[in-house]
C-alpha cells in the first residue's frame, strides 16, 4: 500500500500492474526528453544575438519537426493500446466473484462456492485493534488464492461506483444495471487495500476495500471469512 510522502506507484502485484508501471516509466522518459529539449532551445533563443537567415526557409526542419512528433506518438501509442487489450483478456479463470456497490460498502458473492455472500463495511475507529488502518480495513475481507487467474464481476446497486485496488492495477466501474468484469493474477501473499474511486455520496470516502490473498494450498480448503 501507499506510505506517507510517497512519489512513485505502489510496488506491483500482478502482471498487469508491472506492465502498467514499466509504460509509466517509458512514457515519462519521454516526457523528460521533450521537456529538456524544449527548454534547451528556449535557453538558447534567449541568450543567444546570433541569426542564421537560412532557417526562415528551411523544409528540411520543418519536415524533421512535423514526423517526430508523430514517431513519438507512436511510440507511446502501442505500448498503450498493448495494455488495453492485456487488460480486457479473459482466459479461463480459475475463479469468480461478483462485486456489489452500495451505499456505502461493498457486497461480495462467491459464486462457485454455492452463492457464498457476505457485506464488507469499513471498521469504525472504535472497534479498531493495534495493527488495523484506519478508513481502510474492514471487518470482512476478501480472501482469494495468488497465482490463479480471478475474475471480478462487478455492479452496482444504487449510485455510480468504482472498484479499485491500485497494487494490482485494477479500476473498475460499478454502474447499476450493468455487469463489468476484471481479470487479475496476483503474483505474491499479502493484504492489499483499495478503495472506491467514483463520488458517490456524502460517505465516498469509507468504501474500503481489502484484498487478503494466500497460497492456492490453503485457500483449496476453503474460502474463509477474516474477521
Amino acid at each position: 500500500m501507499a506510505h506517507a510522502a510517497q512519489v512513485g506507484l505502489q510496488d506491483a502485484t500482478s502482471p498487469i500492474m508491472e506492465e502498467l508501471i514499466t509504460f509509466h516509466d517509458h512514457a515519462l522518459m519521454i516526457i523528460f526528453l521533450i521537456c529538456f529539449l524544449v527548454l534547451y532551445a528556449l535557453f538558447l533563443t534567449l541568450t543567444t544575438k546570433l541569426t542564421n537567415t537560412n532557417i526562415s526557409d528551411a523544409q528540411e526542419m520543418e519536415t524533421v519537426w512535423t514526423i517526430l512528433p508523430a514517431i513519438i506518438l507512436v511510440l507511446i501509442a502501442l505500448p498503450s493500446l498493448r495494455i488495453l487489450y492485456m487488460t480486457d483478456e479473459v482466459n479461463d479463470p480459475s475463479l469468480t466473484i461478483k462485486s456489489i456497490g452500495h451505499q456505502w460498502y461493498w457486497t461480495y458473492e462467491y459464486t462457485d462456492y454455492g452463492g457464498l455472500i457476505f457485506n464488507s463495511y469499513m471498521l469504525p475507529p472504535l472497534f479498531l485493534e493495534p495493527g488495523d488502518l484506519r478508513l481502510l480495513d474492514v471487518d470482512n475481507r476478501v480472501v482469494l488464492p495468488i497465482e490463479a487467474p480471478i475474475r471480478m464481476m462487478i455492479t452496482s446497486q444504487d449510485v455510480l461506483h468504482s472498484w479499485a485496488v491500485p497494487t494490482l492495477g485494477l479500476k473498475t466501474d460499478a454502474i447499476p444495471g450493468r455487469l463489468n468484469q476484471t481479470t487479475f493474477t496476483a503474483t505474491r501473499p499479502g493484504v492489499y487495500y483499495g478503495q472506491c474511486s467514483e463520488i458517490c455520496g456524502a460517505n465516498h470516502s469509507f468504501m474500503p476495500i481489502v484484498l487478503e490473498l494466500i497460497p492456492l494450498k490453503i485457500f483449496e480448503m476453503g474460502p474463509v471469512l477474516t474477521l
